[in-house]
């Protein structure tokens, strides 16, 4: 496995997306104990604006909390 695995979950409001980067990053840091690290960014509306959640995972300890080049992309 890789060293560090960056995640970037983006789409509209109200898909559940940040829901499911906390999700992620939870499973890795309590069930298979890694770093991990989730931030989120959002519009102002409730539902239909855009929405991006950024998961990173480590075995180190993450220095830098933003997805600098994703491994992963869920949009």
């Amino acid at each position: 496995m890789k060293e560090r695995i960056e995640m970037c979950l983006s789409g509209s409001g109200g898909q559940g997306l940040i829901l499911a980067g906390i999700i992620l990053a939870e499973a890795a840091a309590i069930y298979d104990g890694k770093e991990a690290v989730q931030t989120q960014s959002y519009g102002p509306e409730a539902r239909g604006g855009a929405s991006r959640s950024e998961v990173v995972i480590s075995n180190d300890t993450i220095d830098y909390p933003k997805v600098i080049k994703s491994d992963i992309l869920l949009a």
